[in-house]
């Protein structure tokens, strides 16, 4: 009994092991592919660099002004203002450097005045921590209402909280503050329309990519790994339409205010909102169906495996299925009458495919015919949410190529 708990646990920790191996190298292999987009052109890995790039000359320039010019007695409340204004679209700007200015002032305040009321450091943080902090969590600060506890911190730990000293925290606050924004707002000021740009190609590419993968594993044989990095692969289309919807939000706020956006070159139209929501309705059959896929190699499969015949016909659908966001990627990318008449051609194999993957339920017992039937309903769903597509895309294309 011992010895078999002992391999128990030594099987568990090498899975555990194994899995937190394979995060690591997702997450190093990650890096590398966004060190690698950033040097190699523009895009939204290189707009991030940039922004850190900001922050840093931000913080040296207050920090010039105010340590080394100016030599202020708390000179470091320029710099670290700055850097945290040079935030990702001037509005934002903006608006956190009004409320990081009232949020250190009020931090400021209190600390002082709970210094000169007790004249104790540590009963004026007994006293003035709780209500910093409570006031810190209202909703009208943001994320920047930790700087109230912070600033309080900073002020009672210098022990500078007389009159004139208040007074220079502010004014260190405000030279950061006008530095920050003004790198943000004239430096290159940010426009998102890269990441939505980004995410909208990454959508049919992944999504065809991940298409002919399947196809060309159900003809070679696949295991329960490989199917399980299908669906991985199909719930982080997901996490693509996610990062699209945030792409959109921050394009639309990143032109409010900003002084640089006429001069900016935004490129071609991109396409509807309408077109994001066609591309939701495709990934949950993706979704489905190599979760469908996964449950007849499991370990204890729930579903009966498929025969080859229906693994053929399978391969033949979802290799032109691929062949259609394939045609979707050209004409995003201004490939335009060509790739619509390669993409009718495309969807028009898939359907001539599912047919024939249909009509193999007939030839089969209830158990085989089960775990079928659901991947012709599922690709049937994926087929059917495709074919309105064309539409926008094709309407994007043509204010493309024009």
């Amino acid at each position: 009994m011992a010895g078999r708990e002992s391999d128990h646990r030594s099987h568990t920790g090498g899975a555990a092991f194994g899995r937190m191996w394979r995060w690591v190298s997702w997450e190093a292999s990650a890096i590398g592919r966004s060190a690698r987009r950033a040097a190699a052109g523009p895009g939204p890995e290189r707009d991030v660099v940039t922004q850190s790039l900001k922050a840093a000359g931000a913080a040296a320039a207050a920090w010039a002004l105010a340590g080394w010019w100016w030599n202020a007695p708390m000179a470091l409340m320029a710099p670290w203002t700055a850097v945290v204004l040079v935030q990702s679209t001037v509005y934002r700007s903006l608006r956190s450097g009004v409320q990081q200015l009232v949020v250190i002032a009020v931090g400021t305040v209190l600390a002082a005045g709970a210094a000169n009321l007790t004249g104790n450091t540590m009963a004026a943080m007994a006293l003035v921590l709780p209500v910093a902090v409570l006031l810190g969590t209202y909703a009208r600060f943001g994320e920047h209402g930790l700087y109230a506890p912070t600033t309080a911190l900073f002020v009672l730990a210098y022990g500078s909280h007389s009159a004139l000293d208040v007074l220079h925290r502010l004014f260190e606050s405000a030279v950061g503050a006008v530095i920050g924004i003004a790198v943000n707002a004239l430096i290159l000021p940010p426009v998102h329309l890269r990441s939505v740009r980004d995410s909208l190609h990454r959508l049919p590419l992944q999504s065809a990519e991940l298409l002919h993968a399947i196809a060309d594993g159900l003809r070679e044989g696949y295991g329960r790994q490989q199917a399980e990095a299908w669906h991985d692969r199909a719930r982080r289309i997901t996490g693509i339409l996610s990062d699209l919807r945030d792409a959109r939000l921050w394009t639309r706020e990143s032109y409010r205010l900003n002084p640089g956006r006429k001069m900016r070159r935004t490129g071609p139209p991109l396409p509807p909102a309408e077109w994001d929501q066609a591309w939701e309705r495709i990934a949950d059959p993706l979704v489905a169906l190599t979760r469908t896929l996964t449950s007849t190699v499991s370990d204890e499969p729930m579903l009966r495996p498929l025969p080859d015949a229906a693994l053929e016909h399978l391969s033949d659908l979802l290799r032109a299925a691929g062949d259609v966001c394939a045609a979707d990627l050209a004409v995003l990318e201004g490939r335009g009458h060509s790739a619509r008449e390669e993409r009718a051609l495309a969807l028009e194999s898939a359907w001539a495919a599912h047919g024939r993957l249909k009509r193999q339920l007939l030839e089969q017992d209830s158990e085989t015919a089960t775990s079928l039937g659901g991947l012709v309903a599922e690709s049937q769903q994926l087929l059917y949410e495709l074919a309105p597509v064309e539409s926008d895309v094709g309407a994007y294309g043509d204010r493309d190529s024009g």
